[in-house]
């Protein structure tokens, strides 16, 4: 699996604890598993009455076989300690969080500054949509519950980072890279070669591939009336660059600089007309 399937594992598994509570004593399943696996932290058995938020995030990584990655702790602390000595902790409060990375608060935090005091409780994040992050905790209300906390929030204390990677059996996938956008003079050939088919099609497949039309056509002409392949000519627009000209119309910086008698390549006008060949 990936990283990334791996905080969706963690996040998945504690997901399907949604709404085990004390009150009808479902979240002794928790606890149980927290409890079942030797030996204990600091050799501390949770009791159905204790705080159970730390053993829930512990439990998790339990359940989803993740306990190299979510440290096992049952006290929040504690386990702050244990993410401190592997080098796993972030302290900024105003860090955006990733699924799967253990967020702690500190009820006393009065929002001033960062938080250093001492941690009252701990949530599995769930994710972070703009500037808002979605938690899942246990014992919030007896409970297994969500929150919605906003980064930089008051309250946090800092987060603890499961080693997910290092747990990863396989990389993430490359994002495929986008094709280099061809100049308006190569697509004008392979215009005139029929590659883009005929109008009004082809108009839309250019603007589509975000190619202005009345260029690519205007460069169509000029093959076909035998004057070259692209205009002789071009007149500079607001936010033009030499660089994107010389790329539109397959020559170069140098090239354009030097027909045109351009002393510094970083000035052009709009309104100011080019030689392009």
């Amino acid at each position: 699996m990936t990283e990334k399937q791996l905080r969706e594992k963690a996040v998945n598994t504690a997901k399907a604890w949604e709404g085990c509570k004390e009150s009808n004593g479902t979240h002794k399943k928790i606890i149980d598993l927290y409890n079942s696996v030797k030996p204990l932290p600091r050799g501390y058995a949770v009791k159905y009455n204790d705080a159970w938020c730390a053993t829930f995030v512990s439990a998790v990584g339990i359940a989803a076989g993740l306990s190299k990655a979510i440290l096992r702790e049952c006290g929040c602390g504690a386990m702050i300690d244990l993410y401190k000595a592997a080098g796993r902790w972030q302290e900024n409060d105003a860090y955006v969080p990733s699924a799967g990375d253990v967020v702690f608060y500190d009820w006393q935090d009065t929002g001033k500054g960062d938080n250093t005091g001492y941690p009252d409780h701990v949530g599995l994040v769930c994710g972070v949509s703009g500037s808002t992050i979605k938690v899942i905790e246990g014992n919030k209300n007896d409970a297994v519950e969500y929150r919605d906390l906003p980064v930089n929030g008051r309250y946090i204390r800092g987060y603890g980072l499961p080693d997910y990677k290092s747990m990863a059996t396989a990389a993430e996938p490359e994002k495929p890279t986008a094709p280099a956008k061809k100049s308006v003079a190569e697509v004008a050939r392979e215009v005139k070669a029929g590659k883009w088919g005929n109008n009004p099609e082809r108009k839309k497949q250019l603007e589509a591939a975000g190619y202005n039309y009345a260029e690519v056509q205007a460069a169509v002409n000029a093959l076909i009336n035998g004057s070259g392949s692209a205009p002789e000519t071009y007149t500079v627009k607001q936010g033009d660059t030499l660089s994107a000209i010389a790329r539109k119309y397959n020559t170069t910086v140098a090239a354009l600089a030097k027909l045109n008698n351009i002393k510094n390549v970083n000035v052009i006008n709009a309104g100011q007309v080019l030689k392009l060949r």
